[in-house]
C-alpha cells in the first residue's frame, strides 16, 4: 500500500540504529520521535524476558549451628515448577509462585542451596543461589606461654592463642589484650574453609617491670556483617598472669644531701622496687665501714656527718645510692 506523501514525511524514520555494547543500548535517530520510541519499546521488551524472575527473601542469611532457618523463593511470572535444590530441605512446587526452604535445625555443612524455576515462557529455566552463612562459635579459646616459670625483664617471649572448632574462619578476628587494652589483632580473611577448623595466633612480648602482675588474654570474634548477630559472637580466653623478675630500681635514684643538728633525728629512705624483693645494706666511712641495719629506711638521732651508702640487691643485680649528711651551721 502506498501512503500519501504527507504521511510518509510524518512517519518516515530516516536513520534509526540500535546498538547493544557491554549491556548498553544506544539509539541514534535523526527524525520522527514516535517511530523511534516504538522500536526502543520492542527492544526493551525482549530484554525483560532474559531476567531470571526469581527473588530470594532474604537473599543472605546467617544461621548459628543447630538453629532453624527459613527462606522464600518468589517468582515474578507464571512458573511451571519452582523448587529448592539442597542436601537438606530440598523441595519443589508446581504452578505456585513461592517455594520455601526450611530446616528446623541446620547441623550440616552443606553447599549453598539453589532455588530453580521452570517457566512457561523464555527464558524457560533459571536459578538463584542463596548466600548462606552457617557459623559456629569456638569450643575453646586458650592462651599459653612458650616458657615455664617467671619471665626476665628484657628477654623476648612468645604468647600463643589457640582457637578450637570455629567456622567460618574467614570472618574471624583474634584480638590480643594487655589488661583491658587491645595491643594486636589477627584476621583470617585470606582463608576459605566453611567447616570448623583450628587456628592460632602468636604475640611476641619483651616484658619490663611495668608488665609484672599484668594479665594477657585473647578473644575470638566472628564479625558476620549487618545480617549477623549483634554484637558479634565473642569467646575470650582465661587471662594469663605475667610474673616478671627485674633488678632493683630506686623510686628516687639521685643521691641526697641534708643538714642536721647534733641529736636531730634523720630518716634516710632507700626504698627500691625489684622482683624478687631486694635486700638492703648500709655502710659509711664515718663509722669505719661499720655495717648498718638491713632495712630500706634508716632512722636515727645519732647519725654523724658523712656519706652513707645504701645498696639494694637481688639475684638480677644491685643498685647503690648515697646520702650525704652535713652539720647544720
Amino acid at each position: 500500500m502506498t501512503l500519501p506523501s504527507r504521511t510518509k514525511s510524518e512517519f518516515r524514520l530516516l536513520s534509526t540504529r540500535i546498538r547493544a555494547e557491554r549491556g548498553e543500548v544506544s539509539i541514534k535517530m535523526e527524525r520522527n520521535t514516535l517511530g523511534c520510541l516504538y522500536v526502543v519499546c520492542m527492544f526493551y521488551t525482549a530484554l525483560a524476558g532474559d531476567s531470571c524472575s526469581l527473588e530470594l527473601q532474604p537473599s543472605r542469611v546467617v544461621v548459628a549451628f543447630g538453629e532453624p532457618v527459613t527462606v522464600n523463593c518468589v517468582a515474578s511470572r507464571p512458573v511451571r515448577v519452582l523448587g529448592w535444590e539442597s542436601a537438606v530441605g530440598a523441595t519443589h512446587t508446581q504452578n505456585d509462585l513461592t517455594a520455601q526452604w526450611k530446616v528446623d535445625s541446620l547441623i550440616d555443612w552443606i553447599e549453598e542451596p539453589i532455588c530453580y524455576g521452570v517457566f512457561f515462557t523464555a527464558p524457560r529455566q533459571c536459578e538463584e543461589k542463596l548466600n548462606l552463612v552457617l557459623y559456629k562459635s569456638p569450643d575453646t579459646v586458650s592462651i599459653s606461654l612458650n616458657h615455664t616459670g617467671t619471665m626476665l625483664e628484657g628477654k623476648e617471649y612468645q604468647l600463643l592463642c589457640e582457637v578450637q572448632n570455629i567456622a567460618p574462619v574467614q570472618y574471624l578476628t583474634l584480638r590480643w589484650y594487655r589488661g583491658q587494652t587491645e595491643v594486636y589483632n589477627h584476621s583470617f580473611s585470606d582463608l576459605s574453609p566453611t567447616t570448623p577448623v583450628q587456628v592460632s595466633s602468636s604475640l611476641l612480648i619483651t616484658p619490663s617491670m611495668a608488665d609484672h602482675g599484668i594479665q594477657y588474654s585473647c578473644a575470638a570474634e566472628l564479625d558476620l556483617g549487618v545480617d549477623g548477630p549483634q554484637p558479634a559472637p565473642r569467646v575470650t580466653s582465661k587471662p594469663l598472669d605475667i610474673t616478671v623478675h627485674y633488678a632493683p630500681l630506686f623510686s628516687s635514684p639521685a643521691d641526697e644531701s641534708l643538714e642536721l643538728s647534733k641529736g636531730e633525728e634523720a630518716s634516710l629512705n632507700c626504698t627500691a622496687m625489684g622482683n624478687p624483693p631486694p635486700t638492703y645494706t648500709w655502710s659509711t666511712a664515718a663509722l669505719s665501714l661499720e655495717k648498718m641495719e638491713d632495712q630500706a629506711v634508716l632512722t636515727s638521732t645519732s647519725l654523724r656527718p658523712g656519706t652513707y651508702t645504701c645498696t639494694a640487691s637481688n639475684i638480677l643485680g644491685k643498685k647503690s645510692k648515697q646520702f650525704i649528711i652535713k652539720p647544720k651551721p
